[in-house]
């Protein structure tokens, strides 16, 4: 008898979730027949499917951000950090309001112009290790995909009023120069980069060979530049031709400058 009554009692309470009808002293469940449970059930699971249709406003409105931040990334690189944010909204494609709700100044655009660019060179520097099993072939490798970022116009937009000590420029800046370093120091193990030269000489280097000429589209120069790069990396193969002036930059070195 017991038996019975807890078999009975689990199944009303899976009819109370499920609405169907437990059969007295069988413990079988059968449908109602009246929906309500269906319909709540049908109810939730609208939701999601509403909630996807609420989250497609927010996708374009990633991809705006995204367009933004192209657009310029572009222009600072053709015209330096103080191109109007009209022409950046244009650039983009995008109303004055978008871009001012996306990134309210100057300073809020600039910040994320840098993290992007820094976190896409670090991109290419993983990509150069996995692609390459030469290590000096990957830090060349790594050297002209900077150059076509345009890491060099970061230069002068560094020097721009925003938050230099932001925790996620920090932690960027910090992940791009461990993994440039891991480069540098791969290719001197192996014997074919020449050992009086740091992951600063590199750096600098990369940044003053591919930072624009005042007044010109760096996209018209991109042939000297990769040019010059490697004129650069011939003279970092061992054995070294020529004995270095000073000492070897290193990061320490970069940051007190």
């Amino acid at each position: 008898m017991r038996v019975a009554v807890e078999t009975t009692a689990k199944g009303a309470a899976q009819a109370a979730v499920t609405g169907n009808t437990a059969q007295p002293g069988t413990g079988s469940v059968t449908p109602t027949g009246t929906g309500r449970v269906a319909e709540a059930a049908a109810g939730k699971s609208a939701a999601p499917a509403a909630s996807c249709r609420a989250a497609r406003p927010r996708a374009d409105a990633l991809r705006n951000r995204e367009r933004i931040v192209s657009a310029a990334r572009e222009l600072f690189v053709e015209f330096g950090p103080d191109v109007a944010l009209d022409d950046v909204a244009r650039r983009a494609g995008v109303g004055n309001a978008t871009l001012y709700r996306n990134f309210p100044d100057r300073a809020a655009l600039t910040h994320e112009v840098v993290l992007a660019v820094t976190s896409r060179t670090t991109l290419r520097a993983e990509e150069a290790v996995a692609a390459e099993s030469d290590p000096f072939a990957a830090l060349s490798r790594f050297v002209h995909a900077a150059a076509d970022e345009r890491i060099g116009a970061l230069c002068p937009m560094i020097s721009g009023v925003f938050d230099k000590d932001h925790p996620d420029l920090l932690a960027e800046r910090d992940r791009l120069e461990e993994t440039v370093a891991g480069l540098v120091s791969r290719a001197q193990s192996a014997g074919r980069l020449r050992t009086d030269i740091a992951v600063g000489d590199v750096l600098v280097a990369l940044s003053q060979l591919t930072r624009p000429l005042p007044g010109i589209a760096c996209q018209g120069i991109d042939r000297f530049t990769h040019r010059h790069l490697q004129l650069f990396l011939d003279g970092l193969e061992t054995p070294a031709r020529s004995e270095l002036p000073g000492s070897a930059a290193t990061l320490e070195d970069l940051r007190r400058s």
